[in-house]
């Protein structure tokens, strides 16, 4: 294969690779925005519901990143761009929260205090408290002076429960979402968190002394 082929083949697929992300992302965003439930619902409590199904799909993305899964991106501009979507993630999470404190004060403070009767809440507030813990460990980093390895482990590990809360609240939801596009955003998810974590653990190995 001539240095040209690679290329353009490492081009291919960095072309699918996002494309996927794109249509994983969109998908679910358009067929929420058809929902007839919309119409019963006043524009803060949609955007609140649209910054959740945003953030659900910039969980998608940052596996993505974090693994280096995409060829011809590098490592710099990569890390930059999942710091960067880090901080779009918080921002939506936080537009989330607070469009459902100004729509029902009640609920979301039930929510907070692990009270609520619907059961996808507290998932919800294990996610939000995760993603804000990840925003905190990255800002203070390098004043906590961490090892890569220790930053790399502790980040993925906050990064499996902000996937794992997320993804069941999302799933346990019955609203605007459609069903099968969310379920398959989920799915993907999952599988892209589940692929960084094995090449973790194989970096890991790799790294330890013997």
């Amino acid at each position: 294969m001539t240095a040209l082929d690679a290329k353009t083949l490492r081009s291919a697929r960095a072309i699918l690779i996002w494309g996927a992300v794109a249509t994983a992302i969109t998908v679910p965003i358009a067929a929420a925005a058809a929902s007839p439930l919309l119409a019963w619902r006043d524009p803060v409590y949609i955007a609140a519901g649209f910054a959740g199904i945003v953030a659900l799909g910039l969980m998608l993305v940052q596996p993505v990143l974090m693994g280096g899964y995409v060829l011809g991106l590098s490592a710099n501009r990569g890390r930059r761009l999942h710091r960067w979507i880090g901080g779009l993630l918080v921002v939506a999470v936080v537009v989330h929260v607070g469009g459902l404190w100004i729509t029902s004060p009640p609920d979301l403070i039930d929510a907070l205090l692990f009270r609520s009767p619907t059961p996808f809440s507290a998932w919800g507030v294990i996610a939000m408290w995760a993603t804000f813990a990840v925003a905190l460990l990255a800002a203070f980093r390098r004043r906590l002076r961490l090892s890569p390895r220790t930053w790399r482990i502790g980040h993925t590990c906050l990064a499996v429960v902000i996937v794992i809360g997320s993804v069941v609240h999302g799933i346990l939801i019955e609203g605007t979402m459609e069903t099968m596009s969310k379920v398959a955003l989920c799915a993907l998810i999952v599988a892209a968190i589940i692929k960084v974590l094995v090449d973790l653990l194989q970096w890991t190995k790799k790294s330890t002394p013997r």
